[in-house]
Order: structure tokens, then C-alpha cells, then sequence
């Protein structure tokens, strides 16, 4: 979790960073240009979080041991690559998903914003491991989490077309 929350803080970075240029295009009614910085933030969360899964993969007793687990059996240390392996192993989607419901709020589309976040967080990031280790035991609850991200992904690619079609509209209105 806390290799996560250091990783999704970059992603959340780059999305705030986006706010006030955002604002600034929307208010000079340069929806392509607001188009274009979604298509720039979703390409350098995707880069973040793909770099974040290889560093993870790569690396992952070295990343567990700056967090403590240097002293710790073998069957802790193995347990706790798989987790590493399982849990993150969807980081770019979970990074595009942090990426889109920011950008979406900078848009001044809350709605769509609350749908991706509370659809992550609220109906797969709880649902999702309270069921799953029924039916699959612990691997259940190592898996809910890449499968929320899937899941949310896919409502979030959903959304971003929607955006993406809006603001290619107001754009030609515009010009």
C-alpha cells in the first residue's frame, strides 16, 4: 500500500498540475486544447503507472524490504512479493482512472468525476473484496484489486470518449 500511495501521488500530481490550465483553455473556449492536455495527462499517467508495474516487478524484495520486511521469514518474504505482484499489477489502469476523475472535476464535470471515483472506491474497492475471497479465498482478495481497476477502467474509457466527443463538438462550435 505504501509503494501504491507513493506511485498514485505522482498521478495525482500531474492531474492537479492540469487544473488551472484546464480552466484556462475552458474560459478561452480552447476545448482543443483542453482535449489535447486529457490525451497528454492520460498517455503520462498510463507511462507512470507502467513504469511504477516494472519497478514492481522487477524489484519487488528490494521494494519490501525498505518498508521492513528485511527481517522476516521466507513465507512472510514470498507472501509478500505475490501481494506485490497481484495488487499492483494493474497500476497503469489505476493511475489513468486517478488521471480521469481529476480532469473531470477540472472540467467542471463533477458528475462524471463522482462516478469514477465512488464506482473505484466505494462499489469495487469495498464489494468487490468482501465477495471475491468467498469464492476464491485470499487470492480473492489479492485479485479484487487489479479487478476493480479493470472494472472502473472500463467505465472511465466509457466516460472519456463521452468527454472526448463533447469537447470535439464545443470545438467546432467554438471555431
Amino acid at each position: 500500500m505504501k509503494f501504491f500511495q507513493i506511485a498514485i501521488s505522482v498521478a495525482i500530481g500531474f492531474a492537479a498540475g492540469c487544473i488551472p490550465i484546464v480552466g484556462y483553455n475552458i474560459g478561452a473556449k480552447r476545448t482543443d486544447r483542453a482535449k489535447q492536455l486529457f490525451s497528454y495527462l492520460l498517455g503520462a499517467e498510463a507511462i507512470v503507472g507502467a513504469a511504477a508495474l516494472l519497478i514492481v516487478e522487477c524489484f519487488p524484495l528490494q521494494i519490501a524490504n525498505l518498508f521492513g520486511a528485511a527481517n522476516e521469514s521466507v513465507y512472510y518474504t514470498e507472501f509478500v512479493i505475490r501481494c506485490f505482484r497481484v495488487y499492483l499489477c494493474m497500476m497503469p489502469l489505476a493511475m489513468v482512472n486517478k488521471g480521469t476523475f481529476i480532469y473531470l472535476q477540472a472540467l467542471g464535470r463533477a458528475g462524471l468525476s463522482t462516478t469514477v471515483s465512488l464506482t473505484r472506491e466505494i462499489i469495487f474497492g469495498v464489494f468487490l473484496p468482501i465477495i471475491m475471497p468467498i469464492f476464491m479465498g485470499l487470492d480473492g482478495l489479492l485479485w479484487s484489486f487489479p479487478a476493480a481497476d479493470i472494472l472502473t477502467f472500463v467505465i472511465a474509457a466509457v466516460i472519456i470518449r463521452k468527454v472526448y466527443k463533447e469537447l470535439s463538438a464545443e470545438s467546432r462550435a467554438n471555431t
